[in-house]
């Protein structure tokens, strides 16, 4: 099925193993969302389990959170993760708090669905990458999915998980088709997974980037190369001890996501392996490849050119491997 399915057959799963699951967010019902993610469900459950609702991210997050407080598990759609920063007060200064505040006498188990990336030429205000914000905040769980299983495996561990998830979804990867398990299936949460097995170099990509640095491997196979590509899979909790085996074994690392460069999650990767003991079996200094210093254009070609591709990827793999041992 494809991604997009994946993350609906999960919703639909859970609405009917456990009443206290709802939907809420713009245009989810009759339209089916933005993307068309929730698309039917409200045939079956109702308006009353799958509630549209204003144009307001701050109302969203704060009657999701709310709602997780009292027992309920929503789950929150925005239209775009760029929306989020109009419900940041809610979700970082209340959702991401109130357990700690309460001595973890309060649980607050909502899931903010969003999402995120370029690629559709819907321009600046609807095409960031903004999971590194997310990932800054104690409280917060950040996941990424990149294939259907994994959407759809993460998504039900999201919901049933106790602490807000922020799930961020990107746009292209809607219509990727993969192999789903039926029934009860559930990844856990801060479990990274090495996508394809190599020995030459690690590529450690977050969401997009993982199909693009898959085929960059195939092309590499072709040469003679044996890449490894590990995606994370989700940045908080973070699943050091995968991506740190890899470097150590592979011992050069290239770190590659759709953010701006600049403050961008890979950072926080390199300084993670770059702190461990991987650090004494690199051959190399770790090398990140990610967005232009630039807002997302609405151009195609200069979006496409604001964004790592394949051949950027390619390339970044060919001076890693080019470069002299540390």
């Amino acid at each position: 099925m494809t991604y997009a399915e994946a993350i609906r057959e999960a919703l639909r799963e859970e609405m009917r193993r456990d009443p206290r699951v709802f939907l809420m967010g713009e245009d989810i019902g009759i339209y089916g969302g933005a993307f068309g993610v929730t698309y039917g469900l409200i045939d079956e459950f109702g308006e009353e389990r799958v509630r549209d609702t204003p144009i307001s991210e701050a109302v969203l997050a704060g009657s999701a959170i709310g709602a997780a407080l009292t027992g309920m598990r929503p789950v929150a759609e925005f239209q775009f993760s760029d929306f989020m920063a109009i419900g940041m007060d809610q979700i970082v200064n209340q959702g991401a708090k109130l357990r700690f505040m309460f001595g973890g006498k309060a649980q607050v188990p909502v899931v903010f669905r969003a999402p995120l990336g370029s690629g559709t030429g819907a321009a600046a205000q609807h095409s960031q990458s903004l999971e590194a914000w997310f990932a800054h905040v104690p409280g917060l769980k950040v996941v990424l999915p990149s294939t259907p299983a994994d959407a759809k495996g993460l998504l039900l561990s999201a919901i049933r998980d106790p602490n807000p998830v922020i799930f961020l979804e990107h746009k292209l990867l809607y219509r990727y088709k993969g192999l789903v398990p039926r029934g009860e299936w559930t990844i856990p949460i801060g479990q990274a997974e090495v996508k394809r097995h190599g020995k030459d170099l690690t590529i450690i990509a977050l969401s997009i980037m993982v199909p693009r640095a898959l085929a960059v491997a195939e092309r590499l196979a072709e040469e003679g190369v044996e890449a490894e590509v590990v995606d994370p899979r989700t940045l908080r909790p973070l699943d050091e001890e995968t991506l740190i085996t890899s470097a150590r074994k592979t011992g050069r690392v290239l770190i590659v996501h759709e953010a701006v460069l600049t403050g961008g999650f890979g950072g926080e990767i390199a300084a993670r392996i770059a702190s461990s003991e991987a650090f004494y079996y690199l051959d190399a200094p770790i090398l990140r490849l990610g967005g232009a210093e630039t807002p997302i254009p609405y151009n195609r070609t200069l979006e496409r050119r604001a964004t790592p591709q394949e051949e950027d990827i390619y390339q970044a793999a060919r001076r890693l491997l080019q470069r002299r041992p540390l």
